[in-house]
């Protein structure tokens, strides 16, 4: 196999993950290789090198997937991701504003986000858990156990890529320096 470096997680956007992270392209084509021949995403995540982290993230975002439950589906993508991303990118865009920085193209996606998840995919999201939820207990309590598990794999997704970041910017200096 290929040296690789780190691989984004699957569900992240692309556009970011490219601005963000340089990224092996090989890795990404081995994972897709390796589920294309009938592997599953566990073992395709365990073939290539990738962040534990990032891997316990799709790991548990296919598990929840696998549960069936529509309203847990949905608890996994309205609270680690809908009701999540417009605040987080709207303090990408205020820091990048504050040090005066242009990114134009990858500003319009995040306002394009900031946009469609705060004024309607984030209140639909929302409108959709209670749907699926309605008067049944056992599903709201399921609902809110998974919309804190997916918070913390979040947390830990977006740990990890700054980690990544950061010993790249090392590498990165001590190869200048060199």
């Amino acid at each position: 196999m290929a040296s690789k470096v780190c691989t984004p997680p699957v569900e992240a956007p692309i556009a970011i993950i490219l601005l963000l992270v340089p990224i092996s392209y090989i890795i990404i084509n081995d994972f897709i290789k390796l589920i294309e021949a009938g592997h599953a995403v566990n073992y395709a995540l365990n073939e290539i090198n990738i962040d534990q982290r990032v891997a316990d993230f799709v790991n548990f975002s296919f598990s929840i997937i696998e549960t069936n439950k529509t309203h847990l589906v949905a608890a996994a993508f309205t609270f680690g991701r809908e009701d999540l991303i417009p605040d987080m990118f709207i303090e990408i865009l205020k820091k990048s504003d504050s040090e005066k920085i242009s990114y134009n193209k990858l500003s319009y996606y995040l306002q394009r986000h900031i946009d469609l998840d705060g004024d309607e995919h984030g209140p639909l999201s929302l409108r959709m858990i209670t749907e699926l939820c309605g008067d049944d207990d056992q599903k709201w309590n399921e609902t809110l156990t998974v919309a804190k598990q997916s918070l913390e794999k979040r947390i830990a997704l977006w740990d990890a890529i700054t980690d990544i970041i950061q010993q790249q910017k090392k590498e990165n200096t001590m190869i200048q320096f060199n």
